[in-house]
């Protein structure tokens, strides 16, 4: 990938995979870039108000630094693996101080050593509106710069993404209207750096993913392609995945969403390895892409 000036073909590392041996001598030699699964999630950072534990995140933020790897953050405000205590939270204000103090505390941790951050992580329903969670309904739209704003004091040097799924479609609602709501964020001062396409892909649909990139950067941000599978691992899809990011110049890079089908939380054999950790067509074919 930094052949072809991008910079990473990244993968995941999780409590779950953390002392797997094939794993990480795969991720070691193969990629170079690490995204902790689900260890950075606001339930497993401050999983009590205002007591914060970092024992799940450290070891993967140690195992890509002691192996030259990029970090990305994943994710800060989303709806999803909240704490009980967050989801009781009823008040604007109480809400905006946790986010903010959420935000600030986690990234301090890694100052420096995360690349980039999801900072907003799946706030849109499918038509393109925002998605109902504790954030949207006590905050109100303005979540999105009370977390941007944290996020960039935070870490000024830290690239911070918008992160979403079914993202893949130039035609779909959510696709145009993620492109409409960063840069009108954008021109109201929103620090969002990046758009981040899940890219959980359906077999055949690989062909979609350079056009809806393409629409994508014109949010005027770099984009990436963030948590990468594809139903039975079609080596076609994957080659036309692997092009599409080589093709649009503000696509900095892939990353994939587990190493070996055994390890995806989605079950579809879409991985390049199979459970024993043996490359599978679909890897012979994204490397003929890069080649």
């Amino acid at each position: 990938m930094k052949a072809k000036e991008k910079k990473y073909w990244g993968n995941l590392l999780d409590r779950s995979t953390i002392n797997n041996t094939i794993v990480t001598n795969i991720l070691k030699t193969e990629f170079g870039q690490i995204t902790a699964e689900n260890s950075m999630t606001w339930e497993a950072t401050e999983p009590s108000k205002g007591i914060f534990s970092f024992s799940l995140a450290d070891p993967i933020v140690n195992f890509a630094k002691s192996n030259g790897k990029l970090l990305r953050g994943h994710a800060l405000v989303w709806h999803a693996q909240l704490p009980a205590w967050m989801t009781v939270i009823n008040n604007r204000t109480i809400l905006t101080n946790a986010v903010e103090t959420h935000i600030t505390t986690v990234m301090s941790r890694w100052k420096g050593d995360i690349y980039a951050w999801d900072v907003c992580n799946e706030i849109l329903n499918e038509d393109g509106t925002l998605r109902n969670s504790p954030f949207s309904k006590y905050i109100g739209e303005n979540f999105v710069s009370i977390a941007f704003t944290a996020a960039r004091k935070a870490d000024p040097n830290a690239k911070l993404y918008i992160n979403d799924y079914n993202l893949d479609s130039v035609s779909s609602a959510k696709v145009l209207s993620i492109v409409n709501l960063v840069k009108n964020w954008r021109l109201a001062g929103v620090s969002i750096d990046g758009i981040g396409s899940s890219t959980h892909l359906s077999a055949g649909l690989g062909a979609g993913v350079q056009a809806a990139l393409t629409y994508l950067a014109t949010a005027g941000v770099e984009v990436a392609i963030t948590e990468l599978d594809i139903a039975n691992a079609g080596p076609t899809d994957y080659s036309n995945v692997v092009k599409a990011c080589l093709a649009v110049s503000q696509c900095v890079g892939i990353t994939s969403w587990g190493v070996r089908d055994s390890d995806s939380f989605a079950f579809n054999n879409g991985l390049m390895y199979d459970a024993n950790g043996n490359k599978k067509p679909a890897y012979d074919a994204a490397l003929a892409a890069l080649s």
